[in-house]
């Protein structure tokens, strides 16, 4: 340092108080422009801890907003995809109703509706009715083993449900007569009216178009000890058994004691059906005093 002051003093006269204000003046200089170098890095990060703390509010406040945006859309598709599966709900039950009214339909179409009308001096089947099939009833379960006793089908199977039963209890029950055609009844009801004269006839026996036993669902019941007649059939475990059991299997009693159709005939049975019959019996009334408009209720149930 010194050696270059005195080559600046040969070259130009210069003091060592001018070289040395020159000296504290750049090195204030210095200082100054470090300080205010200093100044502005502080101030810079101070900007820059500010623009973070920005920053981080602004992230957290997105965030927050996100998260109440996807709550708000998860709920609104939650609400979304409820209301389609109620309508889709609704649609199948509305499909599965007419689905079912259409079953319903097909299946009271298959099923004769005069079944379940009332007949004895009620409703009168024509000359020209009969059932749409026949079918014999075994030997095994026929009084008299050749006679020719016919029965629609779908009535076959709780017949010989029913006597198999009885048979089981030690009960002997066997069918006397069952379809009779409306000619077949005006010829035995004009035996009748012969034998026994018109009154007595008629307090028996019903006029052609008037029997039940023409709709092929109706069977008169006989059982050893008898003689081989119906009368007396009240008095055997047989009628005990039918009262007892007929309605499980569909059978209802059409004349009991007190109707006002016909005499008392415990031997003369009528299928109904099970729902029907059951009904009866647990209500303790008899076909002939139900409203028509009820008993048909049942003809969709007839052969369930």
């Amino acid at each position: 340092m010194q050696a270059t002051i005195e080559k600046l003093g040969r070259r130009m006269p210069i003091s060592k108080e001018m070289v040395v204000s020159t000296l504290a003046m750049t090195i204030g200089i210095l200082l100054l422009v470090s300080g205010y170098g200093f100044y502005r890095v502080e101030k810079l990060s101070t900007q820059v801890n500010t623009l973070a703390l920005a920053l981080a509010s602004t992230t957290a406040i997105f965030q927050i907003a996100l998260s109440e945006a996807t709550s708000t859309i998860d709920i609104a598709l939650a609400t979304e995809r409820q209301n389609i599966q109620d309508k889709l709900g609704e649609v199948q039950d509305q499909v599965g109703s007419v689905t079912g009214t259409v079953d319903d339909l097909q299946k009271l179409s298959s099923i004769d509706s005069q079944l379940l009308a009332k007949y004895s001096k009620v409703f009168f089947l024509s000359d020209t009715y009969a059932p749409a099939r026949l079918v014999e009833i075994p030997a095994t379960y026929k009084y008299i083993e050749n006679a020719p006793l016919q029965i629609i089908p779908e009535v076959l199977p709780y017949v010989e449900k029913m006597l198999d039963a009885a048979k089981d209890d030690g009960v002997d029950i066997y069918a006397s007569s069952a379809y009779r055609s409306f000619n077949t009844q005006s010829a035995l009801k004009g035996q009748y009216k012969v034998t026994y004269g018109a009154g007595t006839a008629n307090s028996f026996s019903a006029d052609q178009g008037y029997s039940e036993h023409q709709l092929g669902t109706t069977i008169d019941f006989i059982t050893t000890g008898t003689g081989g007649i119906l009368e007396g059939f009240d008095k055997k475990p047989a009628y005990q058994w039918m009262v007892q059991n007929a309605y499980r299997y569909g059978f209802v009693q059409s004349y009991p004691p007190g109707n006002g159709y016909y005499i008392y005939e415990p031997w003369h049975w009528r299928f109904v059906g099970v729902k029907l019959a059951t009904s009866l019996h647990k209500s303790g009334t008899f076909f002939y005093q139900m409203d028509q408009r009820k008993i048909d209720t049942y003809l969709i149930s007839l052969f369930d």
